[in-house]
């Protein structure tokens, strides 16, 4: 019987588990970095998505906060309440063509500013 129980707990586990992380992916969006400033300790940079211009903006200093040069990227929304910022968040991903959007790693963390 206690066979049964532990077996039903690592079971109901993973499927805990696996449903949060469905829950938690996002898509990434291709964009267009058109330019990035400066100003104030704070770095904005000019993005296009679907021809709409957005602004993401974050902390100059921060870990995560880099200008980035013109050129396609990909970005993703995070989660309400995920992220370092109180507001939308997301990450930015190099686009590069010879690896799956599973393999890009986050090149940076902004919040979404919409024009």
């Amino acid at each position: 019987m206690k066979r049964t129980i532990s077996l039903f707990a690592v079971v109901t586990a993973a499927f805990v588990i696996l449903a949060a992380e469905q829950a938690f992916a996002q898509d990434k969006t291709p964009v267009k970095v058109k330019s990035s400033v400066v100003v104030n300790g704070v770095v904005v940079v000019h993005v296009l998505k679907d021809g709409k211009p957005l602004d993401l903006q974050c902390n100059e200093g921060a870990t995560t906060c880099k200008a980035l040069p013109s050129g396609s990227y990909r970005m993703m929304q995070l989660p309400e309440n995920h992220g370092m910022y109180d507001c939308k968040n997301v990450e930015m991903y190099r686009a590069d063509p010879s690896k799956s959007e599973e393999e890009e790693e986050a090149i940076g963390a902004y919040c979404l500013v919409e024009n």
